[in-house]
């Protein structure tokens, strides 16, 4: 068994993720959490890390690193971060199952969170 990851990310995810982290000093990763705003009641927030928070999940892939903030943990359950490049905007995109509806603009989502009984049973599972 793998251990418990709350999202996952693409290559091309992790390698926007490891350009950033080679450009800033003291850099570690990225954190991704949730806030309320936007049209549709939540956005998602991606900040830089220098230094690891307590109850941070850490995902790790292809030498990139995403801690994910507590409090976000049951809207980004089952998350795929991923990078796209258009020719209006680059960025990091969020494919959600806990997204019930987003805004015309892309940058605000509607989340409802995930069931604590899931997340407490995908915990266990990835350690056993």
């Amino acid at each position: 068994m793998g251990r418990f990851q709350v999202m996952t990310m693409t290559d091309g995810a992790a390698g926007r993720v490891r350009e950033i982290v080679a450009n800033r000093d003291g850099a570690r990763g990225v954190r991704v959490g949730v806030k309320k705003g936007g049209c549709a009641g939540m956005e998602y927030t991606v900040e830089l890390v220098t230094e690891p928070r307590a109850g941070d999940d850490h995902i790790e892939h292809d030498g990139a690193h995403v801690y994910v903030a507590p409090e976000a943990t049951l809207f980004l359950l089952g998350t795929e971060m991923g990078f796209e490049t258009t020719r209006l905007r680059s960025g990091f995109t969020f494919t959600n199952p806990n997204q019930s509806s987003a805004c015309g603009c892309g940058e605000s989502v509607e989340l409802k969170p995930a069931d604590l009984k899931a997340l407490a049973e995908a915990r266990a599972a990835a350690g056993a």
